[in-house]
């Protein structure tokens, strides 16, 4: 073999190695596999999720104060440090609501009327609520109510729902034992409550509403 040839042998061997070595890293480099991060960085720490803190508890109906819903023809309830006492009562229902109503006589032939009626939580997992109003009457001078925004003394109502109930009463109410009762229900903007209710043919009657915190009752019973 001639000097010649042998370099050429030997630089055709370097070449080769040359190009093999750069197959093989590229090959390599294909094959990495994806990751988020580098080899040597610090992971992040897990996102820490604050729990909000429980809600006060507001209490139970019947265990930190009296059921509202126990309340019985005879009774006397302190509301407020006002005593008064169940005349009669209304047990009503609409659209598969039920509510009663008791009419309240403070002893200066002043009657007023307290509803109770139970609601469904905003969700399936709230536990339902207790609506106590206390229903006092106001003069709307012959007014009967409309489908449209109303003004009473200045303050506008707006229709929130009306319909006619049934009804049967127990005690002194001035309603017969059974019957129909028509109603209209109003909101102010402020949240006041306006009602208008009449028995079927009869004038139409207007009371406007005052919540009261079912834990502001207090019931004596009847003996």
């Amino acid at each position: 073999m001639t000097p010649e040839v042998a370099a050429i042998l030997g630089l055709s061997a370097v070449t080769l190695v040359l190009l093999l070595g750069a197959l093989f890293a590229t090959t390599r480099q294909d094959r990495r596999p994806l990751r988020s991060g580098s080899p040597g960085e610090t992971p992040l720490p897990p996102v820490e999720v604050v729990q909000p803190p429980p809600r006060p508890s507001a209490g139970h109906v019947g265990i930190d104060y009296p059921d509202p819903r126990t309340i019985k023809v005879g009774d006397t309830i302190d509301r407020q440090g006002v005593r008064t006492r169940v005349l009669g009562a209304l047990y009503l229902s609409w659209q598969g609501k039920q509510w009663t109503e008791y009419l309240l006589d403070d002893g200066t032939h002043r009657y007023q009327w307290l509803s109770i009626e139970t609601h469904d939580g905003p969700t399936p997992d709230d536990p339902p609520h207790l609506e106590v109003l206390l229903w006092t009457p106001v003069p709307t001078q012959g007014m009967i109510p409309a489908k449209t925004t109303l003004s009473v003394e200045g303050v506008e109502f707006f229709p929130v729902e009306r319909g006619t109930a049934a009804f049967r009463s127990e005690g002194v109410t001035s309603m017969p034992e059974r019957g129909l009762l028509d109603f209209a229900d109003y909101r102010a903007a402020d949240g006041r409550l306006l009602c208008f209710d009449r028995l079927q043919g009869q004038p139409w009657n207007s009371s406007h509403a005052q919540p009261l915190p079912p834990g502001s009752i207090n019931i004596e019973k009847k003996s």
